[in-house]
């Protein structure tokens, strides 16, 4: 088969390698899309610690399983299907407990498991019995399976910072996570949703797909006397950081209302993931301040859901097609942030 091979920091190449055999209770699935995360990207550059070259990258997949080992039982040849990123290791107690993305060894298809940008990828035991693999209706296109990775990763962030009917909400960071965080926030009653985002053609692409009901470019105004100023003063309920930005986690908690919940959905580079914040500001505010990283399966499972129903219109997102001949262009395309989710069609 044909595949993308991360062999170093900043190094992939194209080439054929042996197309993995199943085994007895191990899956093949022919993928058909598989979209590029900034996590990706981050690999591409500066590599993993969970990630040792050669590997194939891609955790954001969609396609027909190919063949099935005998012992499997819940997919068959045929099956149009969704793949995640995070796959529990189903035995410790983080996994038990349900929250596999807890999990402490940390497994992930991508990662330590050969991913998606290929023409097939191999579904492993722990995958095929604990992973977020997920049966896709006929009316769900492949592009669109494939973005409900992200999808579940926001989904996580709403159930840990839940969004109440009336709520006003904050989201810093007009990625296509910050736009998902926006529309699944309407849809669960916010009262006005306001996101903030340094660079105006970001605020632009938002505003074409109607995402969020304010737009507040950082770059040119004072984002926290705006979203003050926009809730009389009180601050808003929910907030969200969704980009890696520790200047963002500053504002959050300056434009929080009193017993806001601030959810820190933007991981920070390693070298500048210590920020300086005034702890008072959460004492005599009372705030929630939580984290959110990766998803489950339950979460994969809600977000084909909410995909196959027409909750979350999720071709929005997919503004990128490239071949995976074309992988090195389509990592400059997402780098660009000229659209939003990029596509690999293998």
């Amino acid at each position: 088969m044909i595949a993308s091979v991360y062999e170093g920091f900043d190094k992939m190449v194209v080439r054929e390698i042996p197309t993995p055999e199943v085994d007895d209770d191990s899956i093949l699935v022919r993928v058909r899309a598989c979209a590029v995360c900034g996590s990706d990207i981050r690999i591409f550059h500066s590599g993993n610690s969970r990630v040792n070259p050669p590997q194939t990258l891609g955790h954001e997949a969609a396609g027909e399983v190919a063949a099935v080992g005998k012992n499997v039982t819940k997919f068959k040849v045929g099956d149009r299907v969704a793949i995640g990123a995070d796959v529990p290791c189903g035995e410790c107690a983080f996994c038990e407990a349900g929250i596999g993305n807890n999990c402490q060894i940390n497994y992930a298809m991508g990662y330590q498991f050969a991913g998606s940008f290929a023409e097939y990828v191999l579904l492993n035991k722990t995958v095929v019995n604990y992973g977020p693999i997920h049966k896709l209706p006929d009316h769900v296109s492949f592009d669109e399976g494939a973005l409900a990775e992200p999808l579940a990763c926001v989904i996580n962030a709403l159930e840990l910072a839940p969004v109440k009917m009336g709520d006003n909400v904050v989201i810093i960071g007009a990625g296509p996570i910050g736009m998902m965080l926006c529309m699944m926030a309407k849809k669960m009653g916010a009262a006005k949703v306001m996101l903030v985002n340094r660079s105006q053609p970001r605020l632009d692409k938002a505003k074409e797909i109607g995402a969020a009901d304010l737009y507040i470019c950082s770059g040119t105004e004072d984002s926290v006397q705006r979203v003050l100023d926009e809730t009389a003063g009180l601050g808003a309920d929910v907030l969200f950081t969704a980009c890696p930005s520790g200047a963002a986690q500053v504002d959050a908690i300056k434009m929080a209302k009193n017993r806001a919940i601030v959810n820190f959905f933007g991981g920070l580079p390693k070298n500048a993931s210590e920020v300086t914040i005034d702890t008072n500001i959460i004492h005599y505010k009372e705030l929630f301040i939580t984290g959110a990283h990766g998803s489950t399966p339950v979460q994969h499972g809600k977000a084909v859901d909410l995909i196959a129903s027409g909750v979350m219109p999720i071709h929005k997102f997919a503004s990128h097609k490239f071949a995976l001949k074309d992988i090195l262009e389509a990592i400059k395309a997402a780098e660009s942030h000229d659209g939003l989710r990029v596509i690999i069609n293998p």
